[in-house]
């Protein structure tokens, strides 16, 4: 196919040199295209005067549509004159003033800093890098797609990405949910499932990467019950790199998900992880051969993790034994914190009403984090509490800082 749409841009060529269209009214990306062609069929002299007429005569449209010309002839071993007159661009704009780095177009400038990491111009590769993520960070979330893909396949933007990973730590919506997911790279995809601080339930992260490997094989049946035994071998090898432990948290699925949305795809699973996942469902304080991770740290506080939420349901219920966080008895809602501010009226039109609440407080300048849970409703109008159903608990290695009133 590649091929033939060269040949065919090489026909047309008759029409620039036999005189029917003027070379310097031609459109110029109709002369870059049948650069590349005549590039490719080796027609060295065609190719050298087309380079010759694009640097001389339609040097304005090379730099208005700098990005096109640079993505379409880097990858070309044959265009070093024009490499060259890319070179000259990326010095003139940052150095020469033509444009304000300030005030240029920000996909301008990420495209400038891709070509400017391809020249190996640190310097310059550097400052752009700095720029993008200073000043331009509300335009780089805005599109975040764009960014993320332009930059994850090179080495050199470990800035940018662990800027765009904590974007997506934070908001995983923004490529899990986005309509070209499925076409993300496995090796980005890995990336974000790797993160501690992924904020996306365990069954979500599920859900997601099954809906990638189908993608992968667009001839597999959209029926699952009309799978056959090769089906699920060949999205198996498809997810071999991404359905291994760390990658996703198994262990910390709710068992009502394990049995109606893992279940289903038992077959991807290597057997021993399998028959743990079951007997941990069964009696979580057995051992298991699996290892068993850490959860993803899910902060709708900015105080305590997951796994603090699971000791004070513990303590809560006065059982010894800390409650395994995919099958805990309560769901934490925050319902006020510190940013809703400190006055007292404020408090009580936030927890007027509200039973069953835990008090979280971090003490300033200090890892001390202490706390209570009250199972009686806060009553503004009501000064008679009695002490039945609290509880009361203090621990000098939590982190963070903040006040917040949890409600389940």
């Amino acid at each position: 196919m590649k091929s033939f749409t060269a040949h065919s841009s090489i026909l047309k060529r008759r029409y620039i040199y036999g005189g029917i269209i003027n070379s310097e009214t031609a459109e110029t990306k109709f002369i870059l295209d049948l650069l590349i062609a005549t590039d490719e069929f080796e027609l060295e002299e065609l190719t050298k005067e087309l380079k010759y007429l694009l640097i001389e005569t339609k040097s304005s449209w090379l730099r208005t549509h700098f990005s096109l010309v640079y993505r379409s002839i880097f990858s070309e071993n044959n265009f070093k004159d024009l490499k060259n007159f890319c070179n000259d661009i990326i010095v003139k704009y940052i150095y020469g003033g033509i444009i304000n780095s300030e005030t240029a177009e920000t996909k301008f400038i990420l495209d400038l800093l891709i070509a400017t990491d391809e020249f190996e111009l640190e310097e310059l590769t550097k400052e752009l890098k700095y720029l993008l993520i200073e000043t331009k960070s509300s335009w780089l979330r805005t599109h975040f797609s764009l960014v993320y893909r332009s930059i994850f396949s090179e080495n050199n933007f470990k800035d940018l990405k662990n800027f765009c990973n904590d974007i997506i730590v934070k908001y995983p919506n923004l490529i899990f949910e986005a309509e070209d997911f499925t076409s993300l790279q496995e090796s980005a995809l890995i990336s974000i499932l790797e993160r501690d601080y992924l904020q996306l339930e365990e069954i979500k992260v599920w859900e997601f990467i099954i809906k990638w490997g189908n993608a992968q094989n667009s001839n597999l049946p959209a029926n699952l019950n009309e799978w056959i035994k090769e089906n699920f071998t060949t999205l198996k090898a498809t997810l071999q790199h991404c359905l291994p432990l760390p990658l996703i948290r198994y262990f910390y699925i709710p068992s009502t998900d394990v049995l109606n949305k893992v279940k289903t795809y038992k077959k991807l699973l290597d057997k021993q992880l399998w028959d743990d996942l079951k007997q941990y469902l069964i009696d979580p304080d057995q051992p298991v051969k699996s290892i068993i991770l850490s959860a993803r740290l899910i902060l709708n506080s900015a105080i305590i993790t997951n796994k603090h939420m699971a000791e004070i349901s513990s303590w809560i219920d006065y059982i010894q034994r800390t409650y395994y966080f995919g099958n805990l008895p309560y769901k934490f809602e925050l319902i006020l914190r510190s940013i809703n501010g400190f006055e007292p009226q404020t408090f009580w039109d936030t927890s007027q009403g509200h039973s069953n609440t835990v008090i979280i407080v971090k003490v300033k300048g200090t890892d001390e984090i202490l706390g209570g849970y009250d199972s009686l409703t806060w009553d503004s109008t009501n000064s008679n509490y009695n002490t039945r159903g609290r509880v009361e608990f203090r621990d000098g290695n939590w982190s963070q800082q903040m006040i917040a009133l949890f409600s389940y």
